[in-house]
């Protein structure tokens, strides 16, 4: 089992083993605080780093025995299932996109040939020709189904952030007031504000400072039966020159289902758009900076883990009158008449991670995936924000397995050239930059552990998510594809959702090899060297103020 190298997993473990000791529990609680806030203090590794191969927390426990009956018992990841819903697919369900205009020309025949629903979650909608492209679509899309002669059963939910979606005079709001108007009955909007903007420090802090508190981060796009999930929003620039990653699930109407009700659970606890540019809450729900928090964040807990739950028994019994039912000769019937799906060979797992409501599925997910990386592993990690979590820094350190870690060079990150404060960003990332690496150079560990800066003229970069090579294997059984970047936000602040993607399919796991390599084939290696650059000059007052505001970007 891989090592921990993270004090506070060790006080995880510990206190798992104590219950019914809360007076103990509280008291190791407070040390463990005090011993991170010294280690922050000191800017040093923490000893706990020599204790790594003793303090490894368990794999969450499989709660029924590997099934000999059927391809799901089979892969070593099953683990997952036990916190969300496991869904079995054909390989040849899956498609992996890799441009940006393929993801635009992909959405838009979506909405086109979309009969019953278009479900789409994002941090904003843009307000160029391209946005208004796609708004247009769903215009038509809506406009032939009234015109059909059957009532109409197409309906259309957006979720957008409320502090992103409301900025400026023309925004994603103004944007989709026209579909509100024409088509009242079809159309949702909703507003996710986040319940730690309140009081005064939502009367103080200033536009496009307030969304550094939370936001609605999820990125999905549902079609029908049919799902893209992203980290790119809707935006002409993640629609022509900026680089994210992109999964496109057809003909999966369970994984639709799911991501409908998730959309759908988030959208019932934010605020709604009405047709006069208000905004207003779903009757019964307590409003999120208005009302109570604790009574907000309670009631949007239950709702979403609803959705979760709920989900996961259904496909529990799915899983269960598949495999296991005594009418086999019935399902012979069906699989001669053509009518059953093929076995699976791939297996999707919704990760969510909403701390403000106490939900923390993908950070669980992603830390024990780190720690369990064996000796002689690759894990190819990205993101467009260097900015990892302590812990997860600790376990890439701390662990066996062989990383290469891709990440924006300055001039590929988004803030590149932005005005005021936000133009100091990409130096703010190339001092954390420089101090993980300095730090893998003292430990000796630049052989496992390497880093390497995407560059394209004329392009940004915000590509997130991680593969995993075993032992041995030059192909990837695992990714991870959504919208966390393995930061201080994605965990703590930010109301996000990827998939983890497990396949024993050799063309499946080519093709995320080969995005893989597309994306790491626009890189550069770094070293020393790169921080001589005068590219990546950090003045005074960036280093200073950094380790002050690095939780908030």
């Amino acid at each position: 089992m891989a090592a921990v190298a993270a004090g506070p997993v060790f006080w995880r473990r510990l206190l798992g083993l104590l219950p019914g000791r809360p007076g103990l529990v509280a008291l190791l609680g407070r040390l463990s605080d005090r011993l991170s806030r010294n280690r922050d203090r000191h800017g040093r590794r923490s000893p706990w780093l020599l204790l790594a191969p003793l303090l490894s927390p368990p794999v969450p426990q499989v709660t029924s025995p590997p099934c000999c009956l059927c391809p799901e018992g089979v892969h070593r990841f099953q683990w997952i299932r036990n916190l969300v819903p496991e869904f079995g697919v054909s390989s040849s369900h899956v498609k992996v996109l890799s441009s940006p205009a393929e993801f635009f020309e992909l959405m838009k025949g979506q909405i086109k040939t979309a009969k019953r629903r278009v479900v789409m979650a994002s941090l904003y909608l843009g307000t160029g020709p391209l946005e208004q492209e796609l708004v247009d679509c769903i215009e038509s899309s809506l406009e032939r189904s009234l015109q059909a002669n059957f009532s109409s059963d197409l309906k259309v939910s957006i979720l957008l952030d409320f502090t992103r979606g409301s900025r400026g005079r023309k925004n994603s709001r103004t944007m989709l007031l026209p579909l509100l108007q024409k088509f009242p009955d079809q159309v949702r909007v909703s507003l996710f504000h986040t319940p730690n903007l309140r009081g005064l420090l939502r009367l103080l802090i200033p536009e496009r400072f307030n969304e550094t508190i939370g936001l609605q981060h999820i990125k999905v796009y549902l079609f029908d039966n049919n799902v893209i999930l992203s980290g790119a929003n809707l935006s002409d620039s993640y629609f022509t020159n900026r680089q994210d990653r992109y999964v496109f699930l057809q003909d999966c109407p369970e994984i639709a289902d799911f991501f409908t009700e998730l959309v759908n659970a988030v959208g019932d606890v934010s605020l709604q758009l009405q047709g006069d540019d208000t905004v207003q809450m779903v009757e019964g729900m307590v409003h999120p900076y208005k009302g109570d928090q604790t009574a907000y964040c309670e009631a949007a807990n239950k709702r979403v883990m609803d959705v979760i739950n709920t989900a996961r028994t259904r496909q529990q019994l799915l899983h269960a009158q598949t495999f296991h039912s005594d009418s086999l000769l019935t399902q012979e019937d069906a699989a001669a008449a053509g009518d059953r799906r093929p076995a699976p060979d791939t297996w999707i797992y919704p990760l969510i991670q909403m701390k403000p409501f106490e939900i923390k599925i993908d950070e669980i997910v992603t830390e024990t995936l780190l720690t369990e990386a064996e000796r002689d592993a690759k894990i190819y990690l990205t993101t467009g924000y260097f900015n990892l979590t302590q812990a997860y820094m600790d376990l890439v350190l701390g662990t066996r397995a062989e990383y290469h870690i891709l990440l924006a060079s300055p001039e590929v990150n988004g803030f590149f050239g932005a005005k005021g404060v936000a133009g100091a960003i990409p130096a703010a990332y190339v001092h954390i930059e420089r101090q993980f690496y300095s730090e893998v150079c003292s430990l000796g560990q630049q052989e496992r552990v390497q880093l390497q800066e995407y560059w394209r003229s004329g392009w940004t970069f915000h590509a997130k998510g991680l593969w995993l090579y075993l032992a041995g294997s030059s192909l990837p059984c695992l990714t991870l594809i959504g919208s966390p970047n393995f930061g201080y936000r994605s965990v703590h602040r930010d109301l996000e959702a990827q998939i983890a993607i497990v396949t024993e399919n050799r063309a499946l796991q080519q093709q995320l090899h080969q995005e893989q390599e597309q994306l790491y084939r626009r890189s550069g290696l770094v070293s020393s060297a790169t921080f001589e650059q005068p590219s990546r000059y950090v003045k005074l007052w960036v280093k200073m103020v950094t380790p002050l505001i690095k939780n908030f970007f």
